[in-house]
């Protein structure tokens, strides 16, 4: 990856919706250029896909919250197979440390969280944080 791919990523972070031409201008090259660059970057696993950002409380999910869960590996295929089919999931991440999962999770109300947060348990010790304010958003990373 060189400096014209890198500028391309940061770009297209920041908004996946440009366009080739508005693209171009920035790295010195034309468009059918930055669309081989591109498709390379794709092909690469670099760039991943492309999202729309949204607003869950706006959505109707004003409670995010975050929950660990420390559960025995023997467990992981069950849990996995549970998790993946949990709409209200948005993230969840296999982590080193004391805790197993870490899970992120948005609900309507605390109710329901809570009624998740116990079919949780049935897999181990779990341990729930509630947001109540983004300090900072999800950021590039170049």
């Amino acid at each position: 990856m060189d400096e014209i791919d890198k500028t391309l990523v940061e770009l297209l972070q920041k908004n996946a919706r440009m366009q080739l031409k508005q693209l171009a201008p920035h790295v010195f090259l034309s468009p059918p250029a930055v669309a081989a660059r591109i498709e390379k970057l794709e092909q690469s696993g670099i760039i991943t896909g492309y999202h729309a950002s949204v607003n869950p409380e706006k959505l109707g999910y004003p409670i995010m919250a975050f929950i660990e869960l420390t559960m025995d590996p023997e467990m992981k295929a069950e849990f996995i197979e549970f998790i993946e089919g949990t709409k209200n999931v948005t993230e969840c991440y296999h982590v080193a440390g004391a805790y197993s999962m870490l899970i992120k999770a948005v609900y309507p109300t605390p109710t329901q969280l809570n009624s998740f947060v116990g079919s949780l348990q049935r897999f181990g010790k779990t341990q729930t944080q509630i947001v109540f304010s983004t300090v900072i958003e999800p950021r590039e990373i170049i």
